[in-house]
């Protein structure tokens, strides 16, 4: 049997594969079992971070594989505490539990907003979360449940409750949701991914920030997409001024490997304490040695460039024949394009470009480091494809 064929006898069919076997790849070109070349504009769904083979990232994950590749939580090791310093340092949040993915992310923030009204009332009373329609936290009962898409919430009921759903951007709902249930908190992607590449408005979230404040509710912000310079800040509630209690994030932090963390303000962190929450594998060494060789480049130079790289694209697309609209945030854009999204992924691959798409957009989250030569060429190619 040939390499399709075996996935098809022994993987759990739950991806809609694309006809693609990539081999290898350095940077933001990827080439496939022919030696084909594509100039990836996904980079693994806004994971690699520094394209692929980052040979900093390999050094140092390497170097740990070397020295020690797991212990026990019941222990100290020395990439984990330093890749927590470097987050609380950078975002002025005060702790940070580390865990794999960024589900596990979303489910340990929403525990911790829940326990943090836990300690307040002394009961839960006051488990109710406000989330947004057209939301994607995850695929844990719980966070298809805090999900606010209504095509999420079918097949695996019954789902974990305590979560209603607030329109985007519309602040009277916002208000009439938290003041009729007994919320703990209020959870938003200050960019919607999976929902479409949304950039919620400057207005919209500080209201949720000055309710959470009125109230004394969690500001949760999800950033396991936007995170990690993908908007061109370090996180994108940056953009906002706004500072939020508790932070999830995963994705681009690892670099290629399984990370994820749920950063806790002074005003969260009381609600971890030991044996409320754990998790074998988190700051395990190898890949917390991985995220440190990651967050150290991810400086003012290189968020900079985000934002250039950015321009450069939404210059070249907006008003494009073939594009009714370009939406996102640094190198995280969604393109509303006249031909089906899937007929532009399918034309893109064969011309030697890798896009993705969110609900009915394209969607682009290349390397934050790729070259403007590459840049260049990839968007000239999907210019090409959109036109016909």
């Amino acid at each position: 049997m040939n390499l399709k064929e075996l996935d098809s006898a022994f993987v759990a069919h739950t991806y809609s594969r694309f006809p693609l076997e990539i081999v290898s790849g350095e940077g933001a070109v990827a080439y496939d079992a022919s030696g084909k070349r594509y100039i990836d504009l996904g980079s693994g769904i806004a994971v690699n971070t520094f394209g692929y083979a980052d040979k900093v990232w390999i050094e140092a994950v390497t170097r740990q594989l070397h020295t020690l590749q797991h212990t026990s939580n019941l222990y100290f090791t020395s990439p984990c505490v330093k890749l927590a310093q470097m987050l609380c340092e950078r975002t002025g949040m005060s702790k940070v539990f580390f865990c794999n993915s960024g589900a596990e992310a979303n489910e340990g923030a929403i525990k911790a907003a829940r326990r943090c009204a836990f300690l307040k009332y002394g009961d839960e009373s006051h488990s109710t979360i406000v989330t947004l329609k057209n939301s994607f936290h995850g695929r844990t009962i719980t966070t298809l449940a805090a999900t606010g898409q209504d095509n999420f919430h079918t097949d695996f009921g019954p789902f974990t409750p305590g979560f209603v759903y607030c329109e985007p951007d519309n602040i009277d709902e916002l208000r009439r949701l938290t003041d009729e249930n007994a919320c703990c908190g209020i959870m938003i992607e200050t960019v919607q991914g999976e929902g479409g590449i949304h950039v919620l408005s400057d207005e919209f979230v500080k209201a949720c920030e000055a309710i959470c404040r009125e109230q004394d509710m969690c500001l949760i912000v999800d950033e396991v997409q936007t995170g990690n310079g993908r908007t061109g800040e370090l996180y994108s509630y940056m953009h906002y001024g706004v500072k939020p209690d508790i932070v999830s994030t995963a994705k681009g932090i690892g670099g290629g490997l399984p990370l994820g963390a749920v950063m806790l303000s002074a005003k969260a962190e009381a609600a971890y304490t030991p044996g409320t929450h754990g998790s074998t594998f988190g700051g395990n060494p190898v890949c917390c040695a991985g995220a440190v060789s990651i967050l150290e480049r991810i400086d003012d130079k290189l968020l900079a460039d985000v934002k250039k790289k950015a321009d450069f694209i939404v210059s070249e697309l907006s008003g494009a024949k073939g594009v009714k609209s370009v939406s996102g945030r640094g190198l995280m854009i969604g393109i509303e394009t006249d031909m089906p999204a899937k007929d532009v992924i399918a034309q893109c691959m064969e011309n030697g470009v890798l896009v993705l798409s969110a609900k009915t957009k394209v969607r682009l989250l290349p390397p934050l480091n790729i070259g403007f030569d590459e840049l260049r060429q990839a968007i000239q190619i999907l210019k090409e494809v959109l036109a016909k």
